[in-house]
């Protein structure tokens, strides 16, 4: 019975073709990092939020209001991973996870989207924002690589949820992007607009995110459902009956 737990708890992954086995010690590393990356993720949102409600408000700035409550559904991404990795067999709480991480992408979708056309209907026009131009060129340079930390551990890890909140965190950095080239050409050229169609275009692709992450518990093997990786049935059938 010891030797069928232990089995159970090693996943299989498709890498170029090759079966990979993680056997339980490398299991246990790659959750430490997952836990390691969600509390960096977290620590850098809350100070990241508090930061950009503070500057839009005072520059009246939708886009940098939008981009601190983003920062929000960032952390409860995160906290839902880390609530995740806490127990003792992770998987049994993914599906829960994964529910939490798909509403976090919908909500910033709404939100995105009805702040965004509020705006636009009247008129409000952003004042310039040192602050914010600073907050969001580090956000562009930092959230890609928490992103790819993550999104390369939950692969090897074969963790929907990891690999969800890893797609959350590139979202960030999008929405940092975007939020950086608004308060330029806001600052530059008056185009107090330029944000607003930006952040559309974003929240159209959290809500293709979000239904992703909302089937990512549908499948077997969770990963398969947000990397687009298939493991091999054959081999599948081939283990089962050797």
């Amino acid at each position: 019975m010891r030797r069928h737990d232990e089995l159970r708890t090693q996943r299989v992954t498709a890498a170029g073709g090759q079966a990979h086995v993680l056997g339980p010690m490398r299991k246990r590393q790659l959750q430490r990092r997952i836990r390691l990356v969600v509390a960096a993720t977290i620590t850098y949102n809350v100070v990241e939020a508090v930061i950009a409600i503070a500057a839009g408000t005072v520059a009246s700035s939708t886009a940098l209001i939008a981009f601190g409550l983003d920062s929000i559904v960032e952390v409860v991404s995160a906290a839902a991973v880390a609530w995740q990795f806490s127990a003792r067999d992770p998987e049994s709480r993914e599906k829960v996870a994964l529910r939490i991480i798909a509403f976090s992408f919908f909500a910033l979708a709404a939100y995105v989207v009805i702040y965004t056309v509020l705006g636009l209907l009247t008129g409000r026009e952003a004042e310039h924002s040192t602050v914010g131009i600073i907050l969001a060129a580090v956000s562009v340079a930092i959230m890609p690589a928490l992103s790819w930390f993550e999104r390369r551990t939950g692969r090897e890890l074969g963790s929907a949820t990891a690999i969800a909140d890893s797609k959350q965190t590139l979202l960030c950095a999008y929405l940092s992007a975007a939020l950086l080239a608004g308060l330029l050409l806001n600052t530059l050229f008056g185009w107090a607009w330029a944000d607003s169609i930006a952040a559309l275009v974003i929240a159209g692709w959290a809500i293709k995110e979000g239904i992703e992450a909302w089937r990512g518990d549908a499948c077997t093997v969770p990963i398969t459902a947000l990397t687009g990786e298939r493991t091999n049935e054959h081999d599948h059938h081939g283990e089962r009956h050797g």
